[in-house]
């Protein structure tokens, strides 16, 4: 009794990741993760499902809370953000982020949901690349824990799989212009961070942080230049998300012998989305899809109807936000995060209320890209201000234009500034 006892006594403090403090404080909540995914698919077994969650949670907030991920490296302090909340795999030459495919508040949030499921879980899709029929539920189990969109599963109803874009004449062909993707994108994302670095060093550019509006400019030069940043962030985020899944996708395909179907597109050019719905229903990732739907949009849904679930999900997906900061900037205020998410489900009532089903064409796309960049401002300059934007990353030092990108933003940001002091 009492090893349990000390194993489920909360921290006061942060420890450094090493073997001993992995096997102590990040095992056991994946085991007991898993445990709970392999009761979900039995039949009569959410009595110990309840027994079990409580044990799960205080793990995994044992977890997240207690390790050190920056290695006692305050310049790296944006790791424990990937153990409190990350749910892909982040390239950094300092620590093999083995769990970063599940995180400790996703392992709470999910196993609550299998906690209250009252039927167990069917798999619907091919188990393996033989497509084997019999069940293995400790197979199915591991899938269940790395599967967050649902592919393949009976609770992923209304789930839209993007149409696959690699060739899948041979597992080969298919890993091959993946890991060429995920490189592509890699490239891409690091010139996008020290672009967005590059507008100011010393502020937002650096761990310490800063906001992105620059009082020195009038108003429409500030928030000109704010949004460029804003907007570039985006683009960055969206090739880091592609680069992540399509390197993982070539180690699940090739070393774990999945089937290509099995690994259906993340991400979809969201940028051409000619609708809020379109672009957060269908272009952008659904990692935290069902998480949010099950935290906030059921139980405001009941309260308030459609609009209650829609403004609901949203606003879990900014809490959620919020909580990747907090490791980073404890200080930070939960608005910054809240209110521009919460703002997304605002604009597709809106969206829904004056045109239905039928927005689309330019206007649809002028519409969504002002919203989008609108808001995206304000999202964009909370993470800069708690110093997220300013982490280092391994794919700046490897991009080769690295410095003709910097002294182009440079020139560029003496521009505004030039032009701002003309009479």
């Amino acid at each position: 009794m009492l090893p349990l006892l000390d194993v489920l006594r909360l921290p006061t403090t942060r420890v450094l990741l090493t073997t001993e403090s992995f096997a102590s404080r990040v095992l056991p909540p994946l085991v007991c993760s898993f445990a709970t995914a392999f009761l979900v698919l039995l039949p009569r077994t959410q009595s110990v499902r309840i027994a079990l969650w409580p044990i799960t949670a205080i793990l995994a907030f044992r977890a997240a809370t207690s390790l050190d991920m920056s290695i006692g490296q305050p310049k790296l302090a944006f790791l424990n953000m990937q153990l409190q909340v990350s749910s892909c795999i982040r390239i950094n030459c300092h620590t093999v982020q083995l769990i970063s495919q599940i995180s400790m508040m996703y392992i709470a949030a999910r196993t609550l949901e299998w906690t209250v499921q009252t039927k167990p879980f069917v798999r619907t899709a091919r188990r393996s690349s033989t497509d084997v029929p019999k069940q293995n539920l400790v197979l199915d189990a591991i899938d269940l824990v790395c599967n967050p969109r649902g592919c393949g599963w009976d609770w992923s109803q209304g789930l839209y799989i993007l149409p696959e874009t690699h060739p899948t004449s041979s597992r080969l062909a298919f890993a091959t212009s993946a890991l060429v993707s995920g490189l592509k994108h890699s490239f891409i994302c690091g010139a996008l961070h020290s672009a967005v670095k590059s507008f100011s060093p010393d502020t937002f550019g650096s761990v310490d942080g800063g906001t992105i509006f620059d009082d020195s400019l009038p108003p429409h030069l500030r928030y000109l230049r704010s949004s460029i940043i804003a907007t570039l962030c985006a683009f960055a985020i969206y090739s880091l998300i592609k680069a992540n899944y399509e390197i993982t996708v070539v180690i699940c395909v090739l070393i774990f012998r999945q089937h290509p179907d099995q690994c259906p597109p993340l991400i979809d050019s969201p940028w051409r989305a000619t609708s809020l719905r379109e672009l957060w229903s269908r272009r952008w990732h659904q990692w935290l899809r069902r998480i949010v739907i099950f935290l906030g949009g059921n139980p405001l849904s009941l309260l308030f109807g459609r609009i209650g679930g829609v403004i609901g999900a949203f606003l879990v997906s900014g809490f959620i936000h919020h909580l990747a900061i907090l490791p980073i900037d404890p200080s930070s205020e939960m608005w910054r995060m809240v209110l521009p998410f919460g703002m997304m489900g605002a604009g597709m009532v809106i969206e829904r209320a004056v045109s239905g089903n039928r927005t689309g064409g330019w206007m649809g796309w002028v519409w969504t890209m002002c919203w989008m960049v609108l808001w995206g401002n304000v999202m964009v300059d909370g993470w800069a201000r708690a110093g997220l934007v300013g982490g280092p990353s391994v794919l700046d030092s490897a991009t080769p234009i690295r410095q003709p990108i910097e002294r182009l933003v440079r020139t560029f940001d003496e521009y505004l500034h030039a032009i701002s002091r003309k009479p």
